[in-house]
């Protein structure tokens, strides 16, 4: 097995005030996708100009926070939600999930083209490659703070999680899914969005390419001890909810270059 490299979850602390690498890569996923709008937003025919970057940023922001946290406990903890509904506002003890963020991003952009006058679908278009960079940070937040763990594994590359009480040698699935939903999923889309697309098509690519790899990624994570499997005694919630993704991606695909009859 490889060993982990026991990482402090705190990367600053400042007397009784401590700063999480997990939130650090969430600032640094925003700091790396107002820098590539920026730099797409400079391009001809983008839906936008650079001076609305800073308040597009500040709008995806918002609904990652709101719209994960929502997520998670509807997602997640609908059981304990009803039972405890002020759990919802104690963000301090955890619980974010991507489904939930994702919403979240939408209807904020949804917002932000009413705002300003922009075509939802060319916006959702330009937004989609700035996501995957966040993703994958994230996933090395996940993996820092020994969360999120894989099932259990014999591969020479499986790790022993110090936080883990069964001391079971895993699969580090959040390099798994580092790798696939965030690297992968941003060169595809970077590659993809390079040349002009019909509209809706850079949005489906995003859609279908992230569920198909969260899919696959879950095989190998250990599912919510609370939840277990969902479906056929081996679908988890995660790959659940990427059928949706799936299903949408592929018709907005279809819907983008379906041949039109004059």
């Amino acid at each position: 097995m490889v060993p982990y490299p026991d990482i402090d979850p705190v990367a600053v602390a400042f007397g009784p005030i401590t700063v999480h690498w997990y939130g650090l890569t969430y600032l640094g996923g925003l700091a790396f996708a107002w820098w590539l709008a920026r730099h797409r937003a400079a391009q001809p025919n983008a839906p936008l100009q650079r001076h609305q970057v800073d308040d597009l940023i500040f709008y995806a922001a918002v609904g990652i926070v709101i719209g994960g946290r929502l997520g998670y406990t509807l997602f997640y903890g609908l059981d304990r939600l009803i039972g405890d509904p002020l759990w919802l506002f104690r963000v301090w003890e955890g619980g974010m999930a991507f489904h939930g963020g994702f919403l979240g991003v939408l209807v904020a952009m949804i917002f932000f083209a009413r705002q300003h006058h922009i075509d939802a679908g060319r916006l959702l278009d330009f937004v989609a490659p700035l996501a995957p960079v966040g993703l994958a940070l994230g996933r090395l937040g996940n993996f820092i703070g020994q969360e999120l763990w894989g099932r259990s594994a014999d591969v020479p590359w499986a790790m022993v999680f110090p936080r883990d009480p069964l001391a079971l040698g895993r699969h580090p699935s959040q390099l798994y899914q580092f790798a696939l939903e965030g690297c992968l999923l941003f060169i595809l889309l970077l590659w993809f969005s390079r040349q002009p697309r019909p509209q809706w098509a850079v949005s489906g690519m995003f859609l279908m390419g992230y569920g198909l790899f969260r899919f696959l990624a879950e095989f190998f994570r250990e599912p919510d001890a609370h939840i277990g499997f969902d479906a056929m005694g081996w679908m988890t919630r995660g790959q659940i909810l990427c059928v949706p993704m799936l299903m949408a991606g592929t018709w907005l695909l279809y819907r983008a270059y379906r041949p039109t009859h004059q």
